[in-house]
């Protein structure tokens, strides 16, 4: 592969120069594996799914992967899970309807996973005439973005991918539900009906859906720990540049209190997340405390 091609994302990026040497190392043959299997398969498009917690670069390296893989002639389509966010007032109704917390957008149960489905059929459908809708969610004002102002794709598409932070998790043992893990769901969570809603939603709604991929890859942080530090050090960089906040609409600064009541609301499905994804994904990128891969474990024959 073209260097200047990982340059050139680099710079669009504004990355490090450590990231284009993981790149180059780590995600430069995954892209070659998948535009070979692209090639070679003449059928639906290939689906991928990126997991990784907040901060591990989930994001980061599926434009990386649409970057190499469109200039390889593939025909690409990014999919984040947060531009599926239900509106704010529809949140607001299950808030008022199932349980509080349902407020927050973020967990399984706040996502219009009718419209992922959806885009998804389309998307993989054989007729050229057929045009799937890619939403946009916009986290200022909480809502998404006006339906004019999303995106038509027609097809035929070869490559899909979808990145968030719970994606190919499954749901918990019902075992598991029965004690809160953290002071939010001791307080605010007593019963469980927050979290047993959160584990349905997870296995009817997102289950379905992560069985329709054909390669799952991880990017696996150190721990729980790590990624609530990694958290806290975007909150103190906005911290420390308020008239650069300020001027990107990010406003909404967290207080180490409030960032901590924040994270408890991803703490369980991410350790869960943690503990057991990497058995049962295609491809694991393990990451150290400073954002580097340190190890990469495939599953045979997976790609």
């Amino acid at each position: 592969m073209n260097p200047q091609l990982i340059q050139d994302f680099l710079h669009a990026e504004q990355l490090p120069h450590a990231y284009g040497e993981d790149a180059e190392q780590w995600f430069v043959p995954l892209a070659a594996r998948l535009i070979e299997r692209c090639n070679r398969v003449d059928n639906e498009p290939l689906f991928v799914g990126i997991n990784g917690a907040q901060g591990t670069g989930k994001t980061t390296l599926s434009k990386f992967l649409s970057h190499c893989c469109r200039e390889a002639g593939l025909r690409v389509v990014e999919l984040s899970i947060d531009d599926f966010y239900l509106s704010h007032a529809a949140r607001q109704a299950l808030a008022k309807e199932v349980h509080p917390l349902l407020a927050t957008r973020g967990v399984p149960g706040t996502h219009d996973t009718r419209a992922l489905h959806e885009c998804l059929d389309r998307l993989f459908s054989s007729e050229v005439a057929v045009a799937a809708f890619i939403p946009r969610f916009d986290k200022a004002t909480d809502n998404p973005v006006p339906k004019q102002h999303g995106s038509l794709v027609h097809g035929p598409v070869d490559l899909v991918i979808l990145e968030g932070w719970f994606i190919g998790v499954g749901p918990e043992a019902e075992s598991k539900l029965s004690e809160p893990i953290n002071e939010l769901e001791a307080q605010s969570d007593p019963e469980g009906s927050w979290r047993r809603y959160v584990n349905a939603a997870l296995a009817n709604d997102y289950v379905p859906i992560f069985s329709r991929m054909d390669i799952m890859v991880m990017l696996q942080a150190p721990s729980f720990e790590q990624v609530y530090a990694w958290r806290g050090l975007q909150e103190e960089k906005l911290r420390q540049s308020r008239q650069a906040a300020a001027a990107s609409g990010l406003t909404g600064i967290m207080s180490t209190e409030q960032l901590s009541r924040f994270i408890q609301h991803f703490e369980r499905l991410t350790r869960h997340g943690l503990a057991t994804l990497s058995a049962s994904a295609d491809l694991v990128f393990k990451l150290n405390k400073d954002h580097r891969i340190v190890a990469q474990v495939d599953r045979p024959g997976a790609t």
